[in-house]
């Protein structure tokens, strides 16, 4: 859709987000700078039912994103007719979400005649990192969020390959199932590296490694371990602190991101480390991996933090690559809660 034919030597993408519980709309230049990048967060409304309703995120989406639209066009002082491409979030998340925010990209790109790109989610947490530096290749990516726990590995731009994930929990989930263990309100994870600050690593929970030669995650067995452990101490009438539950979770956890991280970035010889997704912000594990990656040649990037949760300047990163490839979605697109990164990459 739109044509596409003639090379721009500037190209402005409109690039929006609404997998979750974040109404985002973004104006991305270059696929490098960022011109606007407004977010709505919906995390009160939540906050009520520990945990985000799928039904109530859509309709926040819905009453949100047609101002959110207007705020991130007034914040660049542009208008639709300045922008070369249309780029949404089409998968992975909650698939009525999705839908809101791929419905108003398509009628956006059909009205102004504009190219539809679709992006995936994790590509675009990924892609957070080009905004601040380029890529250097190889490089590996620790994505870590609510709903994933991954490493891959990149060898060129837009080409995904999954070398290790997660075979239950994500880190994230955890992070949520232990916070409301200790009766931490959503959102649990900050709140829980919170109270680690102050807490000791007492209680010496599990550290999940799997079999020596894999890259894959396990952080249901830590996240029992930390239930059990809590349940036993009130059948005997002893008291836990909660920093210090918060603090030996946080450790183990941590511990085991770094080590399976720094040994896949051994392994594959990279030139680059990235961390990508809303666990990112966790400041236990940015200054674990800043420190494990001090002593190598691999350069570590880190996003700050509005960059690490979801935005829609992300989306406008990943987009803008494959813009660049010639990715083009018709009007038949649609939301793709599964989407699969590696088949993402490869179309």
């Amino acid at each position: 859709m739109g044509d596409t034919s003639m090379k721009k030597d500037q190209v402005y993408i409109l690039a929006i987000e609404t997998s979750c519980d974040e109404t985002a709309v973004a104006i991305i230049k270059d696929g490098k700078e960022i011109i606007s990048n407004v977010v709505a967060s919906q995390i009160e409304s939540h906050k009520r039912f520990g945990g985000v309703v799928p039904e109530v995120a859509s309709r926040h989406h819905v009453e949100q994103v047609t101002y959110i639209l207007e705020e991130a066009l007034s914040k660049a002082d542009m208008t639709m007719k300045e922008m070369d491409a249309i780029a949404v979030t089409e998968g992975p998340g909650l698939v009525g979400a999705l839908l809101v925010g791929v419905s108003v990209a398509k009628a956006l790109a059909f009205s102004h005649q504009l190219p539809l790109i679709g992006v995936h989610h994790i590509a675009g947490h990924i892609y957070a990192n080009q905004l601040l530096e380029p890529f250097e290749f190889p490089l590996l990516s620790l994505v870590v969020s609510g709903g994933h726990t991954e490493l891959i590995l990149m060898k060129e731009h837009g080409v995904f390959e999954v070398i290790g994930e997660t075979r239950d929990d994500a880190c994230g989930e955890a992070y949520d199932k232990v916070a409301r263990t200790i009766g931490v309100p959503y959102p649990g994870g900050p709140l829980v590296d919170k109270l680690a600050q102050t807490g000791e690593d007492t209680l010496n929970f599990p550290r999940i490694y799997l079999e020596e030669d894999s890259y894959d995650f396990s952080f249901s067995g830590l996240k029992s371990a930390v239930i059990n452990t809590v349940h036993n101490a009130k059948q005997k009438g002893e008291v836990l602190k909660k920093e210090d539950i918060a603090r030996s979770f946080q450790e183990s956890a941590v511990e085991v991101l770094v080590h399976k991280t720094k040994k896949a970035a051994q392994a594959f010889q990279v030139k680059q480390v990235i961390v990508a997704g809303g666990v990112a912000a966790n400041s236990r594990l940015r200054e674990a991996l800043t420190e494990a990656f001090s002593e190598t040649d691999m350069h570590l990037a880190i996003p700050p933090l509005a960059l690490c949760t979801d935005n829609a300047a992300m989306i406008g990163a990943a987009g803008y690559i494959a813009y660049q490839k010639g990715n083009r979605a018709g009007l038949d697109l649609n939301a793709n809660p599964g989407l699969d990164l590696e088949m993402y990459g490869d179309r």
